[in-house]
């Protein structure tokens, strides 16, 4: 059975479960308690599992993530919550220095099972400080792994398997779509990381994404069909790790590849998709790999330029008319 379930609620029930399941699970961040998260993802838990483990935090990202790499590293899975990965910029260096390096910098004997959350990308008119997307930059660090995804369903699995996870996890969420609905089993169940979905099969082009871009290419799907053509869309789910293996054998099928990116098109995960798919998938490339990024600059705050600046259903089919060499 499945009921219908909104992002921030099947968030809200993965971390539920569970603190329910083991002790040593615990959430801290700035107002996850008292407030129930700023997005509501934390609604209701304070009550459930008091001050102990629901744990308000001052403005001080530095400070309560090193708090949470060092509970990490004696016994304890933190989730430590972030208002914005934009805010977590001030933490790197307990995230790509600490939580990253923790196995490896002691021989194997610690290990750093902690869980970074919060939303990633831009949320509309929130300027450049605040629009910032981040999957790419935390899956350069080897020794985090890096999950995105906005299907409730995927979403509550992944996090449950982030949280038992022995490394370091970052989770990039939607701050414009924790009130997006989809089905979600009842019961225990777990998403491995580092599997990919296909979304939409297809036979003409395959269309590549992750978080709140994968509706961005449903849609230009939709309207491609009304022209006849067949697009296969892949939600990356993972970032790192990614997934190789389901893109390449879709590619293998449609013999061209559009890769939708929020990010900013330099050194990004969509460059690191086009560099994998043409190694080991060249042969069956009847065009090249094409991207749709973000502009190669900061968001500004006006709403034409937010509209400008993002990938967009509009875009995405002219890229995959230019694979298929379709004019007009």
């Amino acid at each position: 059975m499945a009921r219908e379930l909104a992002l921030r609620d099947a968030l809200n029930e993965a971390m539920s479960e569970e603190m329910r399941r083991d002790e040593t699970v615990f959430l801290m961040g700035e107002e996850v308690a008292e407030y129930n998260g700023a997005y509501k993802v934390s609604k209701g838990m304070l009550d459930e599992f008091g001050p102990r483990r629901v744990i308000d935090t001052p403005i001080a990202e530095l400070g309560f993530t090193g708090i949470g790499v060092g509970a990490a590293m004696n016994g304890l899975r933190p989730i430590i919550e972030f208002m914005t990965w934009n805010f977590a910029v001030l933490a790197f260096d307990q995230i790509v220095n600490n939580a990253a390096k923790t196995l490896s910098q002691s021989g194997g004997q610690f290990k750093c099972p902690i869980v970074f959350r919060g939303p990633s990308g831009a949320a509309g008119q929130l300027a450049q400080q605040h629009s910032q997307t981040f999957e790419s930059w935390m899956g350069n660090v080897p020794g985090l792994k890096v999950i995105s995804c906005i299907d409730p369903a995927d979403a509550k699995g992944l996090l449950k398997s982030a949280i038992r996870d022995d490394d370091p996890i970052c989770v990039m969420e939607s701050e414009l779509l924790y009130g997006y609905k989809g089905e979600v089993p009842e019961g225990e169940y777990l998403v491995p990381i580092g599997v990919a979905r296909v979304r939409k099969e297809g036979t003409d082009v395959t269309i590549v994404s992750y978080n709140k871009m994968v509706l961005t290419a449903l849609e230009a799907a939709e309207e491609l069909a009304k022209e006849g053509i067949s697009a296969e869309v892949i939600d990356l789910r993972t970032i790192r790790p990614l997934d190789y293996g389901t893109v390449v054998n879709s590619v293998k099928k449609t013999n061209r590849l559009v890769v939708v990116d929020e990010a900013w098109p330099f050194a990004g995960v969509s460059a690191e998709v086009a560099y994998e798919i043409q190694k080991y998938a060249f042969d069956y490339l009847d065009a090249p790999v094409t991207r749709v990024n973000s502009a190669d600059t900061s968001l500004g705050y006006a709403p034409t330029f937010v509209e400008e600046y993002l990938p967009n259903p509009a875009k995405v089919i002219k890229a995959v008319k230019e694979v298929m060499y379709i004019k007009g």
